[in-house]
């Protein structure tokens, strides 16, 4: 087990990250966890780097792990299991930073086969890893609060003792990326009009038979593109800034994530889990109509009977992992308002057992309730069966798992995913015994809007 003092060095604070995630955008695996400079809704801090010295891409029942300068190690073990011991080589204490080193990457919907048994019957589109992680030796972190901006390591690979001085003199460049991202033809959709109500009527029939309460049906979208992805990331950010944003570029695909929605915080051993379930439009040209949709949603007992089944659901989830008694309801059904929609968010808290870790309590919440539906099991298996094609990143995860054991983690909604030279986004909604499917998938557009726009935006390119 490795144990190292913290290296940090001050450059100045930009309040545009973007313009130092462009200084190492050409390294590999370069990564930006991205709060979109908010100061509410839980974004501070940017969190940036690249060239992990360890990295772990799980496919099917295979891990690859990849160490710098040293042979590629395969195994079938849990993937979870894999990454917690390569974390546990190295331990840091807490600080007052969020990360100063550790895991980070994406935990695709699918990584659920490794959790629970489920039929395969949706087509595998992407091909991707069903984990792809980095482990990262060095971090820039911006906090836009302090508007402080610092480049830390705790020097964990011998490599980064080398290159920190070229490191320091790239993020004193400007360099700025004259590059393109267009699309092109026809934006296709794997559910029309007649498949999705189709599809919310089977769902009807499983919650009349006693099958759930509640299922997730989501749509993808795809459309063919070609060029640098972060230029549409970059514009992403710019109309629909979101907490829990993130751009990954892995060596089988790029991730573009404007997500709202946390899935699990761990700051010294005390749990947080954000679930969202309750959505109305924005409507930023008439402020009266936009705040009686808000109204509308905080009063609707509707959504706030579909927010409590994904509480309960949450609380039994971190009742495997947290200390008995420890688990709270502190905020339920609080109004939260983005770019495009408003939503409802409850905040459920716990303390971790002191036998269980970050990653443990990531498989065991793994995928996120609010984006399947309760009960968790049967309702992926009904989404295995009415969705066309396979979720894979979508509604997982992006996280980061530091060396000192904290963690945070969003759902990947409002998410893009870039491979194949083709661009895909999904938009979904919890269905219920009184949902009625024009409105169901109304609130799919209404989610979907902000990628709507972004692919309007690309023609434009």
């Amino acid at each position: 087990m490795t144990h190292s003092s913290l290296r940090s060095t001050d450059l100045p604070y930009l309040p545009d990250s973007a313009v130092y995630f462009e200084q190492i955008r050409d390294l590999p695996w370069p990564v930006m966890l991205d709060s979109a400079g908010l100061t509410e809704h839980n974004g501070r801090f940017d969190i940036i780097s690249a060239d992990p010295f360890i990295s772990l891409q799980t496919r099917d029942q295979q891990t690859q792990i990849h160490f710098r300068n040293a042979a590629l190690q395969n195994s079938n073990d849990d993937p979870f299991a894999l990454l917690a011991e390569q974390l546990a080589r190295f331990k840091t204490v807490t600080s007052d930073l969020p990360f100063t080193g550790g895991a980070i990457g994406y935990f695709a919907y699918d990584l659920g086969r490794r959790i629970e048994t489920l039929p395969t019957l949706a087509k595998d589109a992407e091909q991707l890893p069903e984990m792809a992680v980095g482990i990262y030796d060095w971090a820039l972190l911006i906090d836009h609060q302090l508007k402080r901006c610092q480049l830390v390591s705790h020097v964990m690979d011998p490599h980064t003792q080398t290159i920190w001085p070229e490191l320091i003199h790239r993020f004193q460049q400007d360099k700025r990326l004259d590059t393109h991202f267009k699309v092109q033809g026809e934006l296709q959709c794997n559910l029309d009009d007649a498949a999705y109500a189709n599809a919310f009527q089977r769902i009807q029939h499983y919650i009349r038979e006693g099958d759930c309460y509640q299922v997730n049906l989501a749509k993808r979208f795809e459309i063919t593109a070609e060029g640098d992805p972060w230029i549409a990331y970059r514009q992403l950010r710019q109309h629909n800034a979101a907490p829990f944003s993130a751009f990954l570029d892995t060596p089988k695909a790029s991730i573009l994530s404007s997500s709202p929605e946390r899935l699990l915080s761990v700051q010294e051993r005390r749990i947080e889990t954000k679930p969202i379930k309750g959505t109305r439009p924005r409507d930023l040209v008439n402020p009266a109509q936009d705040a009686q949709n808000a109204v509308e949603l905080q009063n609707s007992l509707k959504d706030r009977a579909e927010n409590l089944m994904i509480v309960d659901l949450l609380r039994n989830d971190l009742g495997k992992v947290c200390v008995p008694g420890s688990i709270r309801v502190p905020k339920a059904f609080a109004l939260e308002s983005f770019a495009t929609v408003h939503h409802l968010v409850s905040t459920i808290t716990g303390q971790l057992a002191s036998d269980q870790s970050a990653v443990s309590l990531l498989r065991a919440c793994f995928p996120g309730g609010s984006i399947t539906g309760a009960p968790k099991l049967r309702a992926m298996q009904i989404i295995e069966e009415l969705e066309p094609h396979r979720r894979g990143v979508y509604c997982g995860s992006i996280a980061y798992i530091g060396f000192d054991g904290n963690m945070d983690s969003n759902i990947t909604i409002r998410t893009l995913v870039f491979n194949q030279n083709r661009l895909r986004f999904w938009a979904g909604g919890g269905i219920v015994a009184d949902s009625e499917c024009a409105a169901e998938h109304q609130e799919v557009l209404d989610k979907a809007a902000a990628m709507l726009d972004l692919i309007e935006r690309l023609r434009q390119c």
